[in-house]
């Protein structure tokens, strides 16, 4: 099976295509100056371009992991994530405090989804 790589940057690349699988790198805040609710959304818009992009959509999204650098930023979070699901495409999802690269991201997301 091939393997397609998507959006390579200098370590890393932004989503990796094999088979029927499309496998998101962790997604941050193009602006890191947003609240945890901008920043959610800024990495959701992401998420979507880069579903686009491998051919899919958040409706095949099957897992997502959500990092915070405040668990105290949860509901906020919760606004942007709440906002941008489909809701009759929910994917496992799993959210963690974590000390992210840089201070002031407050939110990383990754995620597994599946093509057509």
């Amino acid at each position: 099976m091939t393997i397609k790589r998507l959006q390579p940057e200098e370590r890393l690349t932004g989503a990796v295509v094999h088979g029927h699988t499309v496998y998101l790198a962790g997604q941050v805040a193009d602006d890191p100056t947003l609240d945890a609710e901008g920043q959610t959304a800024d990495i959701l818009r992401q998420v979507d371009a880069l579903l686009a992009e491998a051919g899919t959509s958040k409706a095949r999204l099957l897992s997502v992991q959500i990092f915070l650098s405040d668990m105290g930023d949860m509901a906020a979070m919760n606004r942007a994530w709440d906002a941008w699901l489909d809701p009759a495409a929910k994917p496992a999802r799993a959210t963690v405090e974590a000390r992210l690269a840089d201070p002031r991201w407050k939110v990383e997301i990754t995620g597994i989804a599946a093509l057509p």
